[in-house]
């Protein structure tokens, strides 16, 4: 569902892709993630080809990835939130064991590092509202210091207070230097939060451009697809047709 996408994410820096949903975010975000097997060059990690690598080996590497679907893709409801640090902390498991002890020590750290709302790293992440679930998600994988993460709607259904408190984590892991891409359907999250913004529409990926340099009109109708054919700076062509 995707065609000719081709961009890059520097270090220290937040790329948006807003887009209507079911325009080929999914699609785009799993390819990153090595969910979905691609060609070894069509995604490269810090110059090294990973698109053949899974999951666990891009972790190696230093990515990240916090999906849209809390429950059932970021988290197992009927799990602690100890056991759910698992499924991401590689380090927390070795030759077929399961180091217990470090995983609720890990699943604590979450709790009070990032204010989630739970009666303890016991506690079944069923029980957890939107925001709390959301906050225990992005501090479990914030707290590896990646050098990429992608995270595709994270403020989607959360109150007030906790979508304050992950765009401030976002915020900070740009600042240490990570490499963050941004899948949103709210606009206004991508400008307060992107460096670059993408539009995404029909699987095809617009022109790059700086949040100050469009309004809001404009970037509804480059989601339609209607983006400039051709866009020229600096004497060079920054992109293609889409």
């Amino acid at each position: 569902s995707l065609h000719d996408v081709s961009f890059d994410a520097g270090r220290g820096e937040i790329v948006g892709i807003a887009g209507i949903s079911g325009n080929g975010q999914s699609a785009l975000m799993a390819a990153l993630a090595g969910e979905v097997s691609v060609a070894p060059n069509a995604v490269q990690l810090f110059g090294r080809p990973v698109g053949a690598l899974s999951p666990a080996q891009r972790r190696e590497l230093g990515m990240r990835y916090v999906p849209e679907q809390r429950l059932g893709h970021g988290a197992v409801a009927r799990m602690s939130l100890a056991e759910n640090t698992l499924l991401t902390g590689d380090s927390l498991q070795s030759n077929g064991w399961v180091h217990a002890a470090d995983a609720r020590r890990y699943a604590d750290r979450i709790v009070e590092r990032f204010g989630v709302k739970t009666p303890g790293s016991a506690a079944h992440v069923e029980n957890l509202s939107g925001g709390n679930l959301q906050k225990f998600i992005v501090g479990r994988e914030a707290l590896h210091a990646p050098r990429v993460l992608l995270i595709s709607q994270p403020t989607w259904g959360v109150d007030v207070g906790s979508a304050a408190s992950i765009r401030n984590e976002l915020i900070a892991l740009r600042a240490a230097g990570c490499a963050i891409v941004v899948v949103s359907e709210d606009v206004d999250e991508l400008f307060e939060l992107a460096d670059r913004l993408f539009v995404i529409a029909n699987g095809r990926l617009s022109p790059s451009i700086r949040p100050e340099e469009i309004g809001v009109p404009e970037l509804g109708r480059w989601m339609s697809g209607l983006w400039p054919p051709t866009m020229v700076r600096a004497d060079r062509v920054v992109a293609e047709p889409a």
